[in-house]
């Protein structure tokens, strides 16, 4: 592993027929509660245990972290929860990675398309991908990053790894 690691998750599949009138309080649906806790099951298997976790406070994206947390083995009253990530640009995402603590060299950041898309791009430059959506929901991908948080910015990260449920064991 290089220096630093920043794995952005997508949150799980979300219940548009929910019955809520606002889109931040959609929660996951049947397929989400499933693959959320499947992908931080993967991850413990991986070793890939984050030093510091921030996440969108939307409804959708707290359950997929507390999953996610759950599964790592980790108190979910650790997560950020980072208003910002809600509707986030690039500009949004960079400026909360950039406040990251320094001693973190594991940071998860799970939240929202099109922005986790978008920063991926910005900081790994041009990527391929053999379906239509670089982050599918619970989709996570591994960024290595070689210098400070605070310097983060576009071309700083080379993608390591694109993970979606869907390319996960059976046992998971």
């Amino acid at each position: 592993m290089g220096e630093r690691e920043l794995w952005l998750l997508r949150h799980a599949k979300s219940d548009w027929n929910s019955g809520v009138s606002k889109d931040f309080d959609r929660p996951l649906n049947p397929r989400g509660r499933r693959d959320a806790p499947r992908m931080g099951r993967w991850m413990a298997r991986q070793g890939l245990i984050p030093d510091h976790v921030v996440a969108s406070p939307a409804r959708r994206s707290r359950e997929t972290a507390e999953a996610i947390c759950e599964a790592l083995g980790l108190d979910a009253g650790e997560i950020r929860w980072e208003p910002r990530l809600y509707e986030a640009n690039v500009s949004d995402l960079l400026a909360v990675l950039r406040s990251c603590p320094e001693t973190a060299r594991r940071v998860l950041l799970v939240g929202h398309n099109p922005g986790l898309e978008a920063l991926l791009l910005s900081l790994c430059g041009p990527l391929s991908s053999p379906g239509k959506k670089l982050l599918p929901t619970a989709a996570l991908a591994r960024v290595e990053v070689a210098v400070p948080w605070t310097a983060l910015g576009p071309g700083k990260g080379r993608l390591v790894a694109r993970v979606r449920p869907r390319d996960l064991p059976e046992d998971v």
